[in-house]
């Protein structure tokens, strides 16, 4: 699964990154974060048709991490929707609507995952995996509306917007880690992933094609990621070869 990850480029980047066309949130800049975690507001790239415009706009958006499908009763179930699996996301009724016409990319710096420590099965180490080129990763997504029956139309908190990371089996360097990482869509698909047009699932599929694994290096980091309450550029710094562990 990808349940941390960090996000620390700044919101002038992003729009210029990703070629985006309109600031969804001008009012708002999110800090850099170094430990995102599920519950937590992140920047999501989604295309979007305005009201009587007639083609869609690439946006970037303030959403909540952790999806909250339309059905639900409460926005809680959003806390359990971190993660869509490759392998179940055009069929699974929490994200199969979102799949077909909600895609977005979620930008990162790299993602954290834990690995067992030989001889103690209760202790884990954190390692940050990220580009090898230090650039950065567009996970691909879905994001969803909820509304919220217990707030006035005219609310500006009648509407939630959430996301999730879709996931897929690791290669190599990740998967010596862990057997799941997120999907990552290379620079030349972001158009077609975005494109609300396109709503055949099938067709989304072909576009989920796993990054070579000479794209991503790991090391092992301080065990202060574990705490979401921690923050700060310390957290993706290497561990110095003597506080290293043995690992499985």
């Amino acid at each position: 699964m990808c349940g941390r990850y960090a996000s620390t480029r700044k919101k002038h980047e992003l729009l210029e990154e990703f070629r985006v066309e309109q600031d969804a949130d001008p009012d708002i800049e999110l800090g850099p974060d170094y430990n995102v975690a599920p519950t937590k507001k992140v920047y999501a790239v989604m295309s979007r048709v305005p009201k009587d415009a007639e083609r869609a706009v690439r946006q970037l958006k303030i959403v909540k991490w952790g999806l909250v499908p339309p059905w639900a009763k409460d926005p809680s179930i959003g806390s359990r929707m971190i993660n869509a699996r490759l392998e179940t996301v055009a069929e699974k009724p929490s994200f199969r609507q979102a799949f077909a016409k909600r895609r977005c990319l979620l930008p990162a710096d790299g993602f954290f995952e834990w690995m067992p420590v030989e001889g103690d099965k209760k202790k884990k180490q954190p390692y940050f995996i990220h580009p090898a080129d230090g650039g950065l990763m567009a996970m691909a997504g879905l994001y969803e509306f909820w509304k919220d029956p217990t707030r006035d139309d005219d609310d500006p908190l009648k509407w939630l917007v959430t996301c999730t990371v879709i996931t897929t089996q690791a290669q190599d360097e990740a998967g010596r880690i862990h057997d799941r990482m997120p999907m990552m869509i290379e620079p030349e698909r972001w158009g077609d992933w975005l494109d609300p047009k396109l709503t055949d699932p099938q067709q989304a599929r072909t576009l989920l094609v796993p990054a070579g694994s000479e794209r991503l290096v790991a090391y092992p980091v301080s065990t202060d990621v574990n705490n979401v309450r921690n923050n700060g550029p310390e957290l993706i710094k290497p561990l110095p070869p003597e506080e290293e562990v043995a690992l499985f």
